[in-house]
């Protein structure tokens, strides 16, 4: 029989549940308006135990009872589940889907399971995950610490982490033909990146004042739109002195040589001279290795060593705000499309399958670095059709009248 007690004027609640005698210590002082407070808590959990709805974390979420009603209950769920937990099937899943994975890819998977995934379902059989557990697994990845000392990851974050849930899941469920808990969730809102090119005053100030070991590499990036995995891992052989092409077919990605990012990422750039004249001054550094950009030992560049030792340093110097290296690719474009280059030619250099990404990340530069306004085609329309009035001449007729 459940009952209220009362220990070192503390109040504490006696029941039982799943056969096990509880007794849960309260902070409730012993006053007649806590013993009633505590009788109506202990009916609640009476009548939850009755209904099979009772949640012994929601209560007394700091008891040690909590862990084992949980594993008891999760020893009873694989009793009573013909499908596999969640570590046994994410193995299988992921030595199935690998062969079709760059390196990379595979290391982030892998990671993600060992490090996120498996310590929260690992030994939950998979027709037993809920979508209400999926959500609060969801939530709290929000509060997780992070190495620069706040907390919660980004969104972005939280969909990479969630991606690799959602595939097991879904295998499982078509599988072994239950629903997908996953069923209706849907990815986290990310926020449109901010991107923040240089000018070109910025990339002459850059290459005139960089130390003259990386101008070479800096002129190629601020000129070419390549990813840092591209150029630090472009090799002498896929540059084409004579077609004046740099030929991008690997990149490099946690210190091994891989597949591009995409097959759209294969294609070739064309240089301009400025990069024509800097890989050729290149050539007589490094020229002797396989990498364009090495090191002494003709290995590729530490990039982070080279932004933290390099790059951070020039822009504080130059008293320009500090932005990624990677804002050498953004700068290309917006270059390019100031000098009224063919968004076409473009996406294509930059390695896109088509111009929507150009114009939803770069359009709201368009109109200021080429100081478009319409009038280009009010020229044009004056060429065509001699005849036609301008604005300008609609300007000088109403002046008139007013005269």
């Amino acid at each position: 029989m459940a009952s209220i007690g009362v220990r070192s004027n503390r109040i504490y609640i006696d029941f039982r549940y799943k056969n096990v005698r509880c007794r849960e210590q309260t902070k409730l002082t012993d006053t007649p308006s806590n013993q009633k407070r505590a009788k109506q808590i202990l009916d609640r959990i009476e009548a939850e135990i009755t209904l099979d709805t009772f949640d012994y974390a929601r209560y007394f979420p700091k008891s040690n009872r909590v862990a084992e009603f949980q594993n008891h209950s999760l020893r009873i769920n694989q009793l009573n589940s013909d499908t596999p937990t969640f570590a046994e099937f994410s193995a299988t899943w992921f030595s199935e889907a690998e062969v079709s994975w760059r390196d990379s890819h595979k290391d982030n998977v892998a990671l993600t399971l060992r490090k996120y995934l498996c310590p929260a379902f690992g030994d939950m059989p998979l027709d037993q995950i809920t979508k209400a557990q999926l959500l609060a697994f969801r939530a709290n990845l929000t509060k997780t610490p992070r190495k620069n000392g706040s907390t919660g990851l980004s969104p972005a974050r939280i969909n990479k982490i969630m991606m690799p849930l959602r595939q097991v899941l879904s295998e499982g469920a078509e599988r072994y033909e239950y629903p997908s808990p996953f069923r209706g969730i849907k990815a986290l809102k990310i926020q449109k990146s901010h991107i923040e090119p240089f000018s070109f005053d910025d990339v002459h100030r850059i290459l005139t004042t960089v130390r003259a070991d990386f101008k070479n590499y800096y002129t190629t990036r601020f000129f070419t739109g390549m990813r840092t995995g591209e150029i630090d891992g472009l090799m002498w052989k896929y540059v084409d002195f004579e077609r004046r092409e740099i030929l991008i077919r690997e990149t490099w990605v946690m210190g091994k040589m891989e597949y591009t990012k995409n097959d759209g990422s294969q294609r070739e750039i064309q240089m301009s001279q400025p990069v024509y004249d800097a890989l050729l001054a290149q050539r007589n550094a490094t020229g002797e290795y396989a990498y364009v950009f090495c090191n002494r030992l003709g290995t590729p560049l530490s990039h982070n060593n080279i932004t933290r030792r390099v790059w951070y340093p020039l822009l504080r110097y130059l008293g320009l705000n500090k932005r990624r290296p990677y804002q050498t690719r953004h700068t290309a474009a917006t270059l390019w499309l100031a000098a009224g280059e063919s968004p076409e030619w473009i996406a294509r250099q930059m390695g896109h399958t088509s111009t929507e990404m150009l114009f939803k990340v770069y359009s709201r530069y368009v109109p200021n670095l080429t100081r478009q306004d319409g009038s280009a085609f009010e020229r044009l329309l004056g060429a065509q059709f001699p005849t036609a009035r301008s604005s300008e001449d609609d300007n000088h007729l109403l002046n008139e009248t007013e005269r």
